[in-house]
């Protein structure tokens, strides 16, 4: 098999069957859609990538991810292909064209209490999401380099690689059980502050206590210095052991909103500055390549408005 045309220059069905391979997510739903053998399209991925220069590729237990290569590389030449076969074979137009999951990933609870309710309309639309959790770093490095599609980030993204559009707001809440609640000394709280929680027990979702101590900082002005009584890395578990009557602790008020309406947990303080951290909704710059990651984007866009 020639590999290259006569100029040299990259063969279009290698091209075709990349972004065969590209938007179904695996090489053997890819050959299905080209009318190829699997190991044709092994051999022309190959091809491509010697001729690139660079893995697209990644093999997954279930199929493949692409590479950063693959994903600027299906952003150039989804749009021409598309017109080109249209042109060449007018019956394709009205052939629907298959889309891989939308890889998202997130924080788990923002995912599991607001997300995901929101996406699960698009599901019956023909969507597909592959959803992965994880701290904001790890998840911006897997961003950059081709694992996922879209990311909610609670930090800031730096630099070039990426684009971030502020996606909404979450605000914290100093909670406690109402019977841990009632041991507490609430005018001396808004007097005194900190001083009327000492000995109360801390309830973290780290050992360094991130949301306490910028809690601390920003409302008490005062730096914490203390260590959690129970650490658990899942908020949702954060907010469970509180409203067991562990110890008090900081959480997103999106998370314990519903507790707070029913009583399982109480806000020790409603300050007029309350602690508020901006959630970032985080691309790959360049075009879309795939619609349904696009769909996903304007559906959590949307939705944010209202949280």
């Amino acid at each position: 098999m020639n590999d290259r045309d006569s100029d040299g220059n990259v063969d279009l069905n290698q091209l075709r069957t990349f972004l065969a391979v590209h938007r179904a997510g695996s090489i053997t739903a890819g050959a299905r859609l080209v009318g190829l053998s699997q190991p044709t399209v092994t051999g022309q991925l190959q091809a491509l990538e010697k001729r690139l220069g660079a893995r697209l590729f990644e093999r997954l237990p279930r199929g493949v991810t692409p590479t950063a290569a693959a994903t600027e590389l299906a952003a150039r030449i989804a749009a021409p292909l598309d017109a080109l076969d249209t042109v060449a074979d007018p019956a394709r137009r009205a052939e629907p064209v298959p889309q891989p999951a939308v890889r998202l990933a997130g924080p788990a609870e923002f995912l599991a209490l607001l997300a995901l309710p929101a996406l699960a309309p698009l599901v019956a639309r023909g969507v597909r999401l592959a959803v992965g959790a994880g701290l904001s770093d790890d998840l911006l490095g897997g961003l950059r380099v081709g694992h996922f599609d879209l990311v909610v980030s609670t930090v800031r993204p730096r630099g070039r690689t990426v684009v971030a559009e502020p996606l909404f707001d979450e605000e914290f809440v100093l909670v406690a059980a109402p019977p841990v609640a009632a041991r507490i000394d609430g005018g001396l709280l808004r007097a005194k502050g900190p001083v009327a929680l000492s000995g109360v027990p801390l309830v973290s979702y780290a050992p360094d206590l991130p949301i306490l101590r910028r809690y601390w900082r920003h409302v008490f002005g005062v730096r914490l210095a203390a260590e959690a009584a129970v650490v658990v890395a899942d908020l949702r578990a954060v907010a469970a052991t509180v409203a067991a009557g562990a110890g008090i602790s900081v959480l997103p008020r999106y998370l314990c909103a519903a507790a707070l309406d029913s009583g399982a947990l109480v806000a020790l303080l409603e300050p007029d500055d309350p602690p508020i951290n901006t959630a970032f909704l985080v691309r790959r710059p360049g075009p879309v390549a795939r619609p349904h990651v696009e769909l996903v984007r304007q559906r959590l866009s949307t939705a944010a408005a209202r949280w």
